[in-house]
């Protein structure tokens, strides 16, 4: 069952915060990446190169964890559970606007301009559970 995002979150979220995405390894450890994420609605989009740790637990499990913080008061916090779909950023444009979002715009040349064997995928996260004290804002 999808959950929907509060205010607070989607302001967290919606702000060039980084945040860290948790995967489940293949022996069940967790494995962590800092990343970073936006939003489609109340899906969370994050662009990764293929064939990274990330995108070979989540097609194995697609069970994740994402918890992302305020930089300039790290009390507010959300923890956002739920399961990702993995998919081809065609044209790297997941990747050029989170670039553009975090850095400005322009900065997405780089993922533009990378050779075609890069390949890039969107993790498209499904909230399934909210927690922290940004899920108790509103």
């Amino acid at each position: 069952m999808t959950v929907e995002l509060n205010e607070t979150v989607r302001g967290l979220l919606d702000a060039p915060h980084p945040a860290v995405l948790s995967t489940i390894n293949p022996d069940g450890s967790p494995q962590s990446s800092v990343i970073w994420v936006t939003r489609d609605g109340g899906d969370l989009l994050i662009s990764t190169e293929q064939g990274r740790r990330k995108e070979r637990n989540i097609a194995r499990d697609a069970r994740v964890g994402l918890t992302v913080f305020d930089l300039a008061n790290p009390f507010l916090y959300a923890e956002i559970r739920g399961t990702a779909t993995v998919t081809e950023d065609v044209g790297r444009a997941v990747a050029v606007r989170i670039a553009e979002e975090y850095l400005g715009p322009g900065a997405g040349k780089e993922y533009q301009d990378a050779p075609p064997e890069a390949v890039r995928v969107v993790v498209r996260v499904t909230p399934t559970k909210v927690l922290g004290n940004a899920a108790r804002q509103d």
